[in-house]
């Protein structure tokens, strides 16, 4: 939700219950269908040096998106690439803050 308040031009978020129901499913699919689509892109991974992790990520946020339907989606893949390197920054502060104390 403060993604789709901040990047209104690049995520639509139609209420907070969508908002739940995507982060829901978003930790869903990152538990079952990430691990696959890391293993294979491996070999991408390494050759763009861990880079093409935050692709997969996007792909992971396209697809919550297409499942969730017109209430919640990105205007554009480079939207959802770009609201994944967000996250990816955002979790890394939150994680090592937690991991301080």
């Amino acid at each position: 939700m403060a993604l789709a308040g901040l990047l209104p031009q690049g995520i639509y978020v139609k209420s907070v219950w969508t908002a739940l129901l995507a982060s829901l499913l978003l930790g869903c699919l990152n538990a079952l269908i990430r691990p696959i689509l890391q293993l294979l892109a491996l070999p991408l991974t390494l050759l763009t040096f861990g880079l093409f992790g935050f692709v997969v990520n996007a792909a992971v946020l396209w697809l919550t998106a297409s499942m969730i339907g017109s209430d919640f989606h990105f205007y554009g893949f480079g939207w959802a690439l770009l609201i994944s390197i967000i996250m990816s920054i955002v979790n890394l502060i939150i994680s090592s803050f937690l991991n301080r104390e």
